[in-house]
């Protein structure tokens, strides 16, 4: 997803961020061991399938419950970095990438420890995580999800999704536990729509059983579009409008001059890059 942010983003190491969880798990569930830059290392919490099920359980409730959510961009995908992002209690969850580059699964482990730590005796923040794009290939994309789901992460995103066969994919995937498919499940599928291709075909992406969330991506429409940012608001807002037709949240990425007006036309899923942006949507969306 490139909506108005680079693939592999940079944040301030200053920025800090919050999920919002409707329970609260024990502290011998959160706590987690001081975090090593070795790849290798993890924590039980950031590994823990019980606990990143109840995170990314807390998440799909607000969902459920027709609650805006709110995420950002991982910056620096070190653990120092995901200790930072622990200590700051406002957000819902937190955006992270492996779509280009090695998938480095273990090094994410790192990343996830460091926000168990800096989460306290609170809930980590639920990440999601992208992967490479389906078109690369159906069996990568099938163990790439295997491995991250094994690894702790609470949602899946699927980039450039510009099918019903690979929203069809994107579903399969991920198991017995994927919400609202499973109304109690566990995990969430979020798909991006991002190409020409994909909103010609919106509709039948959006209507595939068991997708959770569809992103409308404005950086890569922009390119697919050639620039014409009437044509890509456009798409924007077809995807928005196959979302709300099938009762699919939908997503997009969002700036503190704009979010209010995002949350008011029905987008129900935000990642942003500035934490002035979670303040003023939580304001906008009455959180």
């Amino acid at each position: 997803m490139s909506p108005q942010q680079p693939k592999t983003p940079t944040l301030p190491m200053c920025l800090s961020l919050v999920v919002t969880v409707a329970t609260a798990l024990s502290a011998a569930a959160c706590a987690a061991p001081e975090p090593s830059d070795s790849a290798g290392t993890g924590t039980e919490a950031a590994g823990d399938p019980a606990t990143a099920a109840a995170d990314a359980s807390a998440l799909a409730r607000l969902l459920a419950d027709g609650q805006a959510v709110f995420g950002a961009f991982s910056g620096p995908t070190t653990a120092e970095q995901g200790t930072l992002m622990g200590q700051n209690r406002e957000l819902d969850f937190v955006f992270y990438s492996l779509e280009s580059g090695p998938f480095d699964i273990m090094s994410t482990k790192v990343y996830m420890s460091g926000v168990a730590e800096g989460s306290g005796t609170e809930a980590p923040h639920p990440l999601i995580l992208r992967v490479p794009p389906i078109r690369n290939g159906v069996d990568a994309a099938g163990a790439n999800v295997a491995e991250a789901l094994d690894a702790g992460v609470a949602a899946i995103v699927f980039p450039h999704v510009e099918s019903a066969e690979d929203a069809a994919v994107a579903v399969s995937v991920m198991g017995d536990e994927l919400w609202p498919g499973n109304p109690a499940g566990t995990l969430l599928s979020i798909l991006i729509v991002e190409d020409r291709s994909g909103v010609e075909r919106v509709d039948e992406i959006v209507a595939t059983p068991g997708v959770s969330v569809v992103f409308a991506g404005p950086g890569d429409l922009r390119s697919s579009y050639e620039g014409d940012m009437e044509a890509v608001e456009g798409a924007i807002q077809a995807v928005l409008a196959a979302c709300q037709a099938h009762g699919v949240p939908c997503g997009i990425t969002a700036g503190v001059d704009d979010i209010a007006e995002r949350i008011e036309q029905g987008f129900r899923m935000f990642i942003v890059s500035d934490p002035a942006t979670v303040t003023a949507g939580r304001t906008a969306a009455g959180r």
